[in-house]
């Protein structure tokens, strides 16, 4: 793999660190801010409606810009958005920085999605996508925990400025390593914008979209409310968060390396396989939540059956968007952060219920249930190979 592409997952750890580690924080936030656990999730929920909403936007605006340009302006403002919430004592402010800070996350994944899609030949896409996304799973294997422990003992405040200072050894490395007008050179012969829209009328790239958005749904829904689980379902002090938190980055790491072959040749596979699996774990871990132990080894097994398949789903997004070579990345970032807001508001209405804070995870089941339900009769679809869909996407290129 390019050099570049690990420049860009370095950005995606920063950004990744930022996305997830709410979950450790929130009931710091919500204390410090005077505000319920539940209201202070819709933090997550925020930062993943800005990303819907900017990933096509500035994708598109973005589309002619040149790509190290864009990539290195959404990193400074990503971590301007971080320096005025670490200040801010409103949350109505910090709500904002969120959706700031998200605008800039999703300009940058969608632009580097592509990018890292054009570092390597056709067929090596989930490759490709494994590398960047493993910036996002080392996130929540070391960034988050790390945030965690650092909110832990020196507040909510210093995790914030801890992001806004991750973002500037990024910036250098995106300065030094992208090349200068790479996107300028790449717009011969490329579809127009209208045409690259127009994809998202093809059944296939629906259908991958809604999956994807559901699993990544399932996915917030438990990880957003994990450390409420810990200290009082499983009554562990608040140093064992960060424990859990590590366990699932762990697992989620494994999971998208290990899928990352398997997205390009056998996505069926990962998809019949891992998602059965992916619905039984998490009621087990609503069953079981009690029991540290349990606890511990399901945080680790659901990590890494989400980010497998959710990361293969998102694989066959960029297979099917091959007729929208600038815009596919926005594509695949809309339809995981569709998932990550509405999942934790779904996960948050649960907590008023008898189930209390056992809710988000029957949530994630009920999720992965109905994805399942829908891919179950439309499974020969996602079962395509690589080479059909390699044919297919230069297929749609030619005039």
């Amino acid at each position: 793999m390019p050099l570049p592409l690990y420049l860009l997952a370095l950005a995606v750890f920063a950004m990744g660190t930022s996305e997830f580690m709410l979950a450790g924080l929130l009931p710091a936030i919500a204390s410090d801010l005077d505000v319920t656990v539940g209201t202070a999730g819709v933090l997550t929920s925020a930062f993943a409606i800005g990303m819907v909403v900017g990933a096509p936007l500035v994708a598109a605006l973005a589309r002619n810009w040149p790509r190290r340009s864009s990539l290195l302006g959404f990193v400074l403002a990503f971590a301007a958005a971080h320096a005025v919430g670490a200040i801010t004592t409103s949350f109505a402010v910090l709500f904002a920085t969120r959706l700031v800070a998200a605008l800039a996350n999703a300009g940058f994944l969608a632009v580097a999605l592509t990018a890292a899609a054009t570092l390597v030949s056709p067929d090596k896409k989930g490759r490709a996508l494994a590398v960047l996304l493993s910036g996002t799973t080392v996130a929540t294997i070391a960034g988050v925990p790390g945030g965690s422990v650092l909110g832990t003992l020196l507040g909510w405040r210093a995790t914030f400025w801890a992001v806004a200072a991750l973002c500037l050894p990024a910036a250098l490395g995106i300065l030094k390593g992208i090349p200068a007008g790479r996107a300028k050179e790449e717009t011969t012969g490329r579809p127009a914008l209208r045409a690259e829209f127009v994809q998202l009328t093809r059944p296939r790239l629906i259908l991958v979209m809604v999956l994807g958005a559901l699993v990544n749904a399932a996915t917030f829904a438990g990880f957003t409310f994990l450390a409420p689980v810990v200290t009082d379902t499983a009554g562990l002090g608040e140093l064992w968060i960060p424990v859990v938190l590590m366990l699932f980055g762990a697992g989620s790491f494994i999971g998208v390396t290990a899928a990352g072959r398997l997205s390009d040749q056998r996505p069926g596979l990962v998809i019949a396989v891992g998602g059965p699996l992916l619905l039984i774990g998490w009621p087990a871990l609503a069953v079981l939540a009690n029991e540290p132990v349990a606890l511990f080894a399901l945080a680790f097994v659901q990590g890494a059956l989400s980010f497998a398949l959710g990361s293969t789903l998102i694989t066959r997004v960029l297979y099917e968007a091959a007729g929208a070579p600038t815009m596919a990345g926005s594509y695949a970032t809309a339809a995981l952060n569709v998932g990550g807001a509405v999942g934790p508001l779904i996960a948050a209405m649960t907590l008023s219920t008898a189930v209390g804070n056992l809710g988000p995870l029957w949530a994630s089941g009920l999720l992965v249930a109905i994805a399942l339900l829908i891919a179950f009769p439309l499974r020969a679809a996602l079962a395509a190979g690589r080479s059909a869909e390699v044919l297919q996407g230069r297929m749609r290129t030619l005039p």
